[in-house]
């Protein structure tokens, strides 16, 4: 019976004798900046890595065939047929055709995929609410780990977007003046900003916290300054 995706993390963490907190500096290097305690909840399972975080970590604990470690036995590899013998057979074969130059991959000349982006010097409050100047942003080099519709990167201050997104963790940020309700998005409210999911109702339009036990709805009122920057896509 295969482990859970946080119990299979975990266990290879832990064979690499890297803590939570040295995962999540391995992890920059792909371009995932998140805390120890978003990989903590990915362990305990109350939260799951998006794709582009799950991929990246099994590449730093150098979890190798993915369907078997997560799934089970792949039906469609061939490995799965052979014994113990036949397996040993099948890769004395496999190394003498690796001796041989016909059969041997060529090496592709692959252009690492780049791109500058702005990413806001000043973060972004997930909790009480910060001004962003929209002049203050540096451009940084980012990776395709990165979505491709991103316009911009903020850093939240914060812990009312829980347990989906943490303090001090990069959101990447689509320009958009007009959201759907149930969106999150970063605005800008009587010029404090905020990373918040919107909701429009019957009742009213309020920026609303996940960590809605913590922080209560904030009321959009008719006489407010309300500027909306775009959608989270991260």
């Amino acid at each position: 019976m295969n482990l859970s995706i946080g119990e299979t993390i975990a266990s290879y963490r832990k064979e690499c004798k890297m803590s939570q907190i040295e995962l999540a500096e391995a992890l920059k290097e792909y371009g995932i900046y998140v805390k120890n305690a978003t990989i903590s909840t990915w362990e305990k399972n109350t939260n799951i890595p998006n794709a582009l975080q799950f991929l990246s970590v099994c590449k730093v604990l150098g979890i190798n065939n993915i369907y078997r470690e997560f799934i089970g036995e792949n039906p469609s590899d061939p490995l799965t047929l052979l014994n113990d013998s036949g397996i040993e057979k099948l890769m004395d074969y496999a190394n003498l055709l690796l001796l041989s130059e016909q059969f041997r991959k060529k090496p592709a000349d692959i252009i690492p995929f780049r791109r500058m982006i702005p990413l806001s010097l000043q973060g972004t409050s997930a909790g009480t609410g910060d001004f962003m100047d929209d002049e203050n942003f540096e451009m940084i080099e980012v990776r395709e780990e990165v979505p491709i519709k991103a316009d911009f990167g903020v850093r939240l201050n914060g812990d009312s977007m829980e347990p989906r997104f943490h303090d001090d963790e990069i959101v990447w940020v689509q320009k958009s003046q007009n959201l759907r309700s149930g969106e999150i998005g970063i605005f800008c409210l009587d010029g404090m900003t905020y990373c918040k999911q919107l909701k429009k109702d019957q009742n009213g339009t309020f920026l609303i916290s996940l960590n809605a036990e913590k922080y209560s709805p904030i009321t959009i009122l008719k006489d407010s300054t309300f500027k909306v920057f775009g959608r989270v896509l991260s």
